[in-house]
């Protein structure tokens, strides 16, 4: 039993996964030396070498495309995109090539790839450094796409995205790495990748997040003071694994989904879809959403004003209990 926070289970996590398998390796830029922006990659260059933990260039589109190639040469490549914003000159590859290899093959050219992209804001830094662009993969069909929120699920979650098949877009809250710890145990049978999880109970009104959310949500269920509220970690975006909130919600008839992503087009558009396709007659308020405005990201000052909050989520619940 050890003590970590999420940085660290994702440290150990790539360090499993690189001495189980000799496949595995690293490339992205810094990630050798320097450990990565995030120290996400410390001591890694320097117990497996340079061949496994590669420094790229500043070009993501050729560390993407690289690891196409390695994949399809039997290498299971795990990149680094150093910011989520950084993510869009690659962003062709990603759609035209990594999502569509394995189906355009008829299944004869896997691609076990794991692209890392520390996402979302609350760390003080601008445009292009604190973005949340997961709607955009999880509309790609090819592309599975997650989000841990916590260390021991950063711990299990990024080797077992290593040893899918599937290309896999690995979302890693970068407010949260260095922010909490938790206990692992490595001995502990993790949880299936491609699932959700409630982890708090509630009555009254169920709390979907994801990825930096989960924590807002908590403290939000934490804080209510006369209702009691379920909170649901989705874990997984694409595919949704949304059994997990049709029970909930089919019992507190309430739902509020909470991203940093806009509002508009963003994924709580979809869980709001599917909930009232599912539970309508158990509904008792319509599904609410709470997310960014439909603006770019603002400058560090104002951007606690424009992430969700715990006030926004509690207003949101004040808002569903009044139906």
């Amino acid at each position: 039993m050890s003590r970590i926070t999420l940085a660290k289970g994702l440290n150990a996590g790539l360090r499993k996964a690189m001495e189980d398998d000799p496949k595995v390796l690293l490339m992205g830029e810094d990630v050798g030396k320097l450990g990565g922006v995030f120290r996400i990659t410390d001591g890694l260059q320097k117990d497996f070498g340079e061949d496994r933990v590669i420094d790229s260039p500043l070009a993501e589109s050729g560390i993407v495309g690289t690891a196409v190639g390695m994949a399809l040469r039997g290498y299971r490549p795990v990149i680094e995109i150093q910011f989520d914003g950084f993510v869009y000159p690659a962003y062709d590859q990603i759609v035209c090539q990594v999502a569509k290899m394995h189906y355009r093959s008829r299944g004869r050219s896997p691609m076990p790839m794991v692209i890392r992209i520390p996402f979302g804001g609350g760390i003080g830094a601008v445009e292009h450094h604190s973005e949340s662009p997961e709607a955009q993969f999880a509309h790609t069909p090819g592309l599975k796409v997650v989000s841990c929120s916590n260390p021991v699920d950063g711990y299990w979650m990024i080797q077992q995205a290593i040893a899918c098949d599937d290309p896999v877009i690995f979302l890693e809250p970068k407010r949260q790495y260095h922010a909490d710890k938790a206990d692992l145990d490595e001995t502990a049978t993790p949880a299936p990748l491609f699932t959700s999880r409630t982890v708090r109970a509630g009555t009254d009104a169920t709390l979907v997040g994801y990825g930096p959310t989960v924590k807002t949500c908590l403290r939000a269920a934490e804080a209510a003071e006369d209702s009691s509220l379920e909170v649901i970690d989705l874990r997984t975006l694409s595919p949704l694994d949304l059994g997990p909130v049709y029970d909930s919600v089919r019992r507190t008839g309430r739902l509020v989904v909470v991203h940093e992503a806009h509002v508009n087009l963003g994924m709580g558009a979809e869980v709001a879809a599917r909930v009232t396709e599912e539970c309508f007659y158990s509904l008792e308020a319509p599904v609410l959403r709470v997310g960014a405005p439909d603006t770019p990201y603002p400058p560090s000052r104002v951007e606690e004003e424009y992430l969700p909050d715990l006030d926004r989520v509690l207003d949101a619940v004040d808002r569903a209990l009044e139906y």
